[in-house]
């Protein structure tokens, strides 16, 4: 009997060491869970007293399944960072081309208007030469008469005015290269606007993926939690033991679990004491309930509450 006494004693301090253990692991580390309703019709069975649950844990494989769980969400974490941070590069790689882009655009407009200032003023000579020669034109008609000197006067006038023909011609010369600047500039110009339109594209269509994953996961929890939920109802099942007492008769139950489906813990929260001890022992015999390995799915399983009613 004491033989008996010391093994539950040290198994009862074990377990409130591991369930302290997960306790501050699940208040640090994860988000508070959303509880969960079940409600338990128990099929009829004879009843038993003096039910002992001996509870024998390998302290070694719990610790080490804990470290290999957190390696794992390490890595995971690991390799969200790194996506984050690869997304974040090409962002910054994206705003200094396109400061780039800005830079050489205003180079391009300021030769442009330096561009224009050359054609301004060589309008100004052009008008400037015609004045010239329309006076030049008009000495020549009064110069009929004169002597040779005149002739070479007017014949200097006439290399004159070809030089400002050239100068004429250089001009429109100037002008088509400019027009042709202008054009290939609006070109650039829409070539940028097309790459932002396909930046801007792109970061919509990632969203999207990522909300459509998103979506997708979810569903495979609440499917995944609702498989193991039914597995928890069947194990608990299994073990009530009712009495003619308990019909018509509830109790409500909070489970809270480990991650390998441990029972850390099981609480009465009120109803008829008589369904309340039966739950309570049913529970403990389960000693382990299903869970899943997922960590997502079982966030939602680690603290239950159940109504058990038992069906007389």
């Amino acid at each position: 009997m004491d033989s008996l006494q010391s093994g539950l004693l040290k198994s009862f301090l074990l377990h409130l060491a591991i369930a302290g253990f997960l306790f501050a692991s699940a208040t640090f580390e994860t988000p508070t869970p959303t509880v969960m309703e079940v409600t338990l019709n128990a099929p009829q069975s004879e009843p038993s007293e003096n039910i002992v649950s001996a509870i024998s844990v390998d302290q070694n494989a719990v610790e080490k399944k804990i470290a290999e769980l957190k390696q794992k969400e390490d890595a995971q974490k690991k390799a969200e960072e790194k996506r984050i941070r690869d997304l974040e590069r090409r962002a910054v790689q994206a705003r200094k081309e396109r400061e780039a882009e800005a830079r050489r655009i205003k180079k391009l407009e300021q030769q442009r208007l330096a561009k224009e200032e050359e054609k301004r003023k060589a309008e100004a000579q052009a008008r400037k030469a015609r004045a010239i020669e329309k006076k030049q034109r008009e000495q020549a008609q009064k110069a009929q008469q004169e002597t040779l000197a005149a002739e070479k006067a007017a014949k200097a006038a006439a290399q004159k005015r070809k030089a400002e023909e050239d100068a004429l011609r250089k001009a429109e010369e100037a002008r088509k290269r400019r027009e042709a600047e202008e054009k290939r500039k609006a070109q650039e110009a829409e070539r940028a606007r097309q790459k932002a339109l396909e930046e801007k594209m792109l970061q919509e269509q990632l969203a999207k993926e990522q909300a459509a994953r998103a979506r997708i996961r979810q569903q495979q929890v609440l499917t995944e939690v609702e498989k193991y939920q039914a597995l928890i109802t069947q194990r608990i099942q299994q073990n009530l033991l009712t009495d003619e007492k308990m019909r018509g008769k509830e109790c409500r139950v909070n489970i809270r679990l480990a991650f390998n489906g441990l029972v850390t813990s099981v609480t009465s929260l009120g109803g008829d004491k008589i369904v309340c001890d039966a739950a309570l022992r049913a529970v403990r015999m389960a000693d382990t309930l299903p869970v899943s390995k997922e960590k997502d799915v079982f966030e939602q399983l680690k603290n239950i509450n159940l109504t058990i009613k038992p069906n007389l």
